[in-house]
C-alpha cells in the first residue's frame, strides 16, 4: 500500500511541476504566474477541486509519444469564489506551450459540460500557442467541441475569459464567443493571423502588441471589455465582474444588504450646464445616483460617447448604459451602439436591471457611417432594447433628438419607467435644424435672415426643447428634480421587481448582425 501512496503522491508533484523548474521560472521572468498561482488567487483558499489530473494526450507522431506531461498543458476542476461555485480552466504554457491536443480539448469540454448541467459560470484564464500542430485536424476538432459548446452555454450560464499570454488563430474564437474577455498589457494578445503572416500577405511591418495586444483590443476594436496592468489586477477584475451577476439564468444577482437613509442629492440640480451645448461627464450623474463606489465601467476605453457598466442600487445590481456628452457630445455612431447593445443583452440575459441615462443629440451623420452600416448597427441597440424583459428604467437628463430618443429606451419599445429632468429637450432635431427646415421661406425673405431664424429657433425651443409635450402624452411618466433621481429609481426598481414580460414564442430572433 505505502508505494502506492508513493506512487501517487510522485505523480502528483510530477503534474503539479508542469513543464518542469526551467520552463516556470522562464515564465516568471516574462512577469507571468503558472497557470496552478493564477488559480490559487482567484479561487478560494483550499477550494479547488481538479479534475483529469492524469490526463496525457494520445499523440504518436513527430516524436510526441516520447515527451508526455500530466496534465496536458491545461488545470481544470472546479472551486468556490466569495463562496460560491465557478468551473475553470488554466492553460499551461510550460507544457507544449499551453497548445490545444484533442485531450486538452476533452478536458475544458468536460468542465463546461459540468457547469452547463450544475448552473455555474465557467471562467478560462487562456494562456496557449494555438492548436498543436501535431495533432492536425483532431485538435482543429477539439476547438470546435469548445466553441459549440461556449455557444449552447451562452445566455445560459456566464462565461469569463481572461488572456494571460498569446491567443492566435482559433484560439482566439472562444473567448469571442463568451461574455467578458480580459487581457493583461504587455504580457497577451489575440489574433487571427500573427505578424509574420500580416507581412508577408499585406506588407504590413507591425509588432504583436500594436496587431493584437490590450491596448488595441480594448480602445482600438472592442474585443476586450478590460485591460489590466497585470495578472493579479485581471485575476480581481473577475472577481468583482462575477459580484454583479447570477449564477445562471434562471437565478438573479447576489443583493447586498442596505439600509434606507437619505436619498436625496442636491449635487444633481447642478450639474447640467445652463447652455445646452456644453458638455459634462455623465459618470458624475451614474456616481449620484447608485450606491458609493459601486460603479464597475465596462469597454471604458473604446466608443467613450456611451458609457455601460454595473453599479448597484439599493444593494441591488443593475446594468447602466449611459450617452456621455463628454465625448462626441454623446451621439449614437456604430461602435457605441455595438458596445451599448451587446451590454443590454447580456443584461437581460442574466435577470439584471436596466438604467438608461439619456442625453443624445442623435445619430452621428457622414459617408463613413453610412457605408459601414449605421443603420444595421444602431438597429442592434434598437433589437437589444425591444427584445429586453428584464425592468427598464430611463432618465432623459438633456437632449433626446430623433430616432436616438426611440432608440434609448423609450416608452414606445417597451420601456417600464421612463423620467426626465427639467432639463430635458425631447423633439425630432435640434432647435436650429428644425427652424431652418420649417420656416425656411420665411427666412429667407426676412429683411435680416439672422435674426429671423434666432426668432424662430427660440420660438420652436419654446414648444418642443421641454419634458413637458412627452409628459402630456404619457410618453414620460414623471418630470422629477435631479435631486430626487436615487430616490426615484429605488422605489421604480422595487416595484418593478416582480416583473414578467414573455416574448413570443419563436425559436429566436433575427438581430440585424
Amino acid at each position: 500500500m505505502s508505494k502506492a501512496i508513493e506512487l501517487l503522491q510522485e505523480k502528483i508533484k510530477l503534474a503539479e511541476l508542469g513543464g518542469g523548474e526551467a520552463r516556470i521560472a522562464s515564465q516568471h521572468k516574462k512577469g507571468k504566474l503558472t497557470a496552478r498561482e493564477r488559480l490559487h488567487f482567484l479561487l478560494d483558499e483550499n477550494s479547488f477541486q481538479e479534475i483529469g489530473m492524469m490526463v496525457t494526450h494520445r499523440s504518436t507522431e513527430f516524436g510526441l509519444e516520447r515527451e508526455k506531461y500530466l496534465g496536458d498543458g491545461v488545470v481544470v476542476g472546479y472551486g468556490t469564489i466569495n463562496g460560491r461555485l465557478v468551473y475553470v480552466f488554466s492553460q499551461d504554457f510550460t507544457v507544449f506551450g499551453g497548445s490545444l491536443s484533442e485531450t486538452h480539448a476533452e478536458k475544458i469540454c468536460r468542465i463546461m459540460d459540468l457547469a452547463m448541467q450544475n448552473g455555474a459560470p465557467v471562467i478560462g484564464l487562456n494562456d496557449s500557442g494555438g492548436a498543436r500542430i501535431q495533432e492536425g485536424v483532431v485538435s482543429l476538432g477539439g476547438y470546435a467541441d469548445i466553441f459549440y459548446r461556449n455557444t449552447r452555454a451562452s445566455g445560459v450560464i456566464p462565461q469569463l475569459s481572461a488572456i494571460m499570454g498569446p491567443c492566435a488563430g482559433g484560439a482566439v474564437y472562444s473567448p469571442a464567443i463568451t461574455d467578458f474577455i480580459m487581457m493583461v498589457e504587455n504580457t497577451s494578445y489575440m489574433f487571427v493571423t500573427g505578424p509574420n503572416v500580416v507581412k508577408t500577405v499585406t506588407h504590413e511591418e507591425v509588432s504583436s502588441e500594436e496587431l493584437g495586444g490590450a491596448s488595441a483590443h480594448s480602445s482600438k476594436s472592442g474585443v476586450t471589455h478590460f485591460s489590466c496592468a497585470n495578472e493579479i489586477e485581471c485575476i480581481n477584475n473577475i472577481k468583482a465582474l462575477l459580484s454583479y451577476m447570477p449564477q445562471n439564468c434562471e437565478e438573479e444577482a447576489p443583493v447586498i444588504p442596505y439600509e434606507k437613509a437619505n436619498e436625496k442629492r442636491p449635487k444633481l440640480n447642478s450639474i447640467v450646464p445652463e447652455n445646452a451645448n456644453q458638455p459634462y461627464d455623465m459618470r458624475d450623474v451614474i456616481n449620484e445616483v447608485i450606491d458609493t463606489d459601486s460603479f464597475l465601467e465596462v469597454h471604458k476605453n473604446f466608443a467613450e460617447n456611451i458609457v455601460v457598466g454595473f453599479a448597484r442600487l439599493g444593494g441591488k445590481s443593475i446594468g447602466i448604459v449611459a450617452n456621455q456628452p463628454a465625448f462626441l457630445a454623446g451621439v449614437l455612431d456604430i461602435k457605441s451602439s455595438n458596445k451599448a447593445a451587446r451590454f443590454v443583452r447580456f443584461c437581460d440575459s442574466f435577470n439584471i436591471p436596466l438604467l438608461v441615462f439619456e442625453d443624445v443629440p442623435g445619430f452621428l451623420p457622414g459617408t463613413d457611417q453610412e457605408w459601414n452600416g449605421i443603420i444595421n448597427n444602431g438597429a442592434k441597440l434598437l433589437y437589444a432594447f425591444c427584445e429586453a424583459t428584464v425592468p427598464r428604467v430611463t432618465v432623459i437628463t438633456r437632449k433626446a433628438y430623433g430616432g436616438a430618443y426611440d432608440v434609448m429606451n423609450s416608452k414606445h419599445i417597451g420601456a417600464d419607467m421612463n423620467y426626465a429632468w427639467p432639463t430635458a429637450e425631447i423633439a425630432v432635431m435640434g432647435a436650429k435644424g428644425a427652424a431652418e427646415i420649417i420656416f425656411k421661406a420665411e427666412i429667407s425673405k426676412a429683411k435680416d435672415p439672422a435674426a429671423k431664424l434666432k426668432e424662430k429657433e427660440n420660438e420652436y425651443m419654446e414648444h418642443f426643447a421641454n419634458p413637458y409635450r412627452a409628459a402630456e402624452r404619457g410618453y414620460i411618466d414623471e418630470v422629477i428634480m435631479p435631486e430626487d433621481t436615487r430616490e426615484k429609481l429605488i422605489i421604480a426598481f422595487n416595484m418593478l421587481k416582480n416583473k414578467v414580460d414573455n416574448m413570443p414564442r419563436k425559436k429566436h430572433g433575427n438581430i440585424p448582425l
